[in-house]
């Protein structure tokens, strides 16, 4: 039986990450980046495709976990009938090396513990060579990779594992660092952990002191703060979606994803939580990937990069992975990077502007994406796209499309006004005002009363929320308040929100996913516009509920099985639930701003 996801933790150094389970297993690492082959991959298999387990000897063990203050720093605790030990596990900082650190202190008595690890490159597949150092250690290798374990515990083979047992007692501990390095260039000097431990622990701390009160939900929102800060490769300034791939949407199906990149229609809510908070070398981070990454032709441009704005990211499935509890296919790279999804450059013009509008200083190549990317969607948001979903079945004119289209050229408009471009401006502003009527034609269904997924649908979807936010028609507008109602009737599961219903609307794959739980903060904020003040604080505090007992959500929830579905830990529910806590507990939350 695998671990349920919302049983991990997240641990990294801002330009990889791990996942750690309750029981002191981690079952996901990929060296050096984020997008990088893992060397464990057990999340996504069995042990023999790498794992590192440091977990006591006996049964009876009580387990109970927290974040050290403030800090990407985990401290998993354990209780045997012989003593209390601690777990702490951590990633510094790179200073010239790739680290995981681990220390096992003991607390009182003394505890057994067993140590094992199965390393395996290459998502799994490669068994490495592994030679015994002899000051203890082990150094492994397998092609460009060499993973080298440094520690005082006596070390085995056994089989194609590593492993070793040790004790502590109260005051003891045991020091385990493992370091990535190229294999062919000299093994990189021991990093001491009795500086990386209280450096790593600075570093976080005076990044979440920073961030403002956001009333009772002040603690959660900056955990969220620091999980967006982790899935941040720092070189870059890029915001990966996730940690993991192909963690199922439903377990046992197909929709299982690589999400190990950065999305362009995350970047306006993203921007704006980071700005909200106060984060300005962050956003400034985030805004000048995002035009690095979509320079170039316009009609080339992605809906989805990599960590540096790589645009190769060729999906394959990998067939020697059995999938998260058997939900295959595990796939590597997302062919959704190929697709046509008009809402993205109205994504980018939002991003744009919101920027400027938070105090971000200009930038010199807005003006030129402007001018290369709006006569290129001028001629193409006529066309039928894949849409925010990425469907994998036929092109369809989704409303939250064309509305994101009509974004960018209302955007323009208020661009070309503030910069004294009137010409330019009463353009954009004449091609805004024809595509708003032809969604308002087209998209607003007479017989159900509200706006619908796409043109000649009957289908609702979650999207639809985004138009009273965007400023596509106002708050209070009957079609938008009817929009968000029918939506809540027909979407709303237990509380929480779907997509759309799978088993209604053909995207190319079988029926069958959990809420998603971005969505579900969208409903909050929605409902805050409306005038709906306790139905949003009802739902946000359910949503609240949900993150796992370290403060971490994964991209959907399945109500009726109680547990977390999708990659983890997801960026976009963070961004959602930080947003949704400041639209609730600011007079001018991220909506307001948005949506005038």
């Amino acid at each position: 039986m695998s671990v349920p996801i919302e049983d991990y933790a997240l641990i990294g150094d801002c330009e990889t990450a791990a996942l750690v389970s309750k029981n002191g297993s981690i079952d996901w690492l990929c060296f050096p980046r984020f997008d990088s082959p893992a060397c464990f991959a057990a999340l996504l298999g069995a042990e023999d495709n790498g794992f590192w387990s440091l977990s006591p000897s006996g049964e009876n063990v009580r387990v109970t976990r927290r974040y050290r203050n403030d800090t990407l720093i985990l401290e998993t605790e354990f209780q045997t009938e012989t003593g209390t030990a601690v777990l702490i596990d951590f990633m510094p900082l790179r200073d010239g090396t790739s680290d995981l650190m681990r220390i096992v202190e003991g607390k009182s008595g003394t505890v057994a513990f067993d140590m094992e690890l199965n390393l395996r490159f290459d998502y799994g597949r490669t068994v490495p060579w592994v030679t015994h150092g002899e000051d203890g250690g082990i150094t492994a290798i397998a092609g460009p990779n060499r993973l080298t374990l440094n520690c005082a515990v006596p070390l085995e083979g056994r089989g194609l594992s590593t492993v070793g047992s040790f004790q502590v007692a109260a005051g003891e501990s045991q020091i385990f660092t493992l370091t990535w390095s190229p294999s062919h260039m000299p093994q990189p000097a021991q990093r001491q952990v009795e500086y990386a431990l209280p450096d790593t622990e600075e570093f976080w701390q005076s990044f979440a002191a920073a961030c403002p009160k956001v009333g009772r939900w002040t603690e959660q929102v900056k955990r969220s703060l620091i999980t967006l800060k982790a899935l941040t490769y720092m070189p870059t300034g890029g915001i990966v979606a996730a940690a993991t791939t192909s963690l199922p949407e439903k377990i046992g199906g197909p929709r299982n994803w690589d999400y190990r990149y950065c999305w362009l229609r995350d970047a306006t809510l993203t921007l704006l939580a980071l700005m909200k908070l106060g984060y300005y070398e962050e956003a400034s981070a985030w805004r000048n990937w995002l035009l690095r990454a979509v320079a170039g032709a316009p009609a080339q441009m992605q809906i989805m990069y990599g960590v540096a704005g790589e645009r190769n990211l060729l999906e394959w499935q990998v067939p020697w992975l059995s999938g998260y509890e058997g939900s295959t296919p595990v796939r590597i790279g997302n062919a959704a990077a190929e697709q046509v999804q008009l809402d993205v450059y109205g994504e980018v013009a939002d991003a744009m502007l919101q920027a400027r509008k938070g105090g971000l200083p200009p930038h010199h190549r807005e003006r030129e994406l402007a001018a290369a990317i709006l006569p290129f969607l001028e001629k193409i948001w006529v066309e039928p796209d894949e849409g925010i979903w990425e469907v994998r079945g036929q092109r369809q004119h989704f409303t939250y499309s064309k509305v994101m289209a009509w974004v960018a050229f209302d955007r323009a408009v208020q661009i070309a006004e503030a910069d004294g471009e009137p010409e330019a401006a009463a353009r954009w502003r004449t091609l805004a005002d024809h595509i708003h009527a032809e969604v308002c034609e087209k998209a607003f269904d007479p017989e159900l009363g509200c706006f619908v997924q796409a043109y000649g649908s009957k289908a609702l979807d979650a999207s639809l929320l985004h138009l009273g936010m965007v400023g596509f028609i106002p708050p209070d507008d009957p079609r938008y308040v009817a929009t968000v109602e029918a939506i809540e009737r027909k979407l709303l599961r237990d509380g929480l929100l779907l997509r759309y219903e799978t088993q209604e609307v053909d995207d190319g794959l079988p029926p069958g996913e959990g809420a998603f739980l971005a969505c579900s903060f969208w409903l909050v904020d929605a409902l805050g516009m409306i005038g709906r003040r306790d139905d949003a604080l009802r739902l946000f505090e359910r949503l609240f509920d949900i993150c796992n007992d370290v403060g971490l959500l994964a991209e959907e929830y399945d109500p009726a099985a109680r547990r977390m579905l999708g990659n983890f830990p997801q960026a976009f529910s963070h961004v959602g639930l930080i947003n949704s806590a400041l639209n609730l507990a600011r007079l001018e939350g991220p909506a307001d701003q948005r949506s005038a």
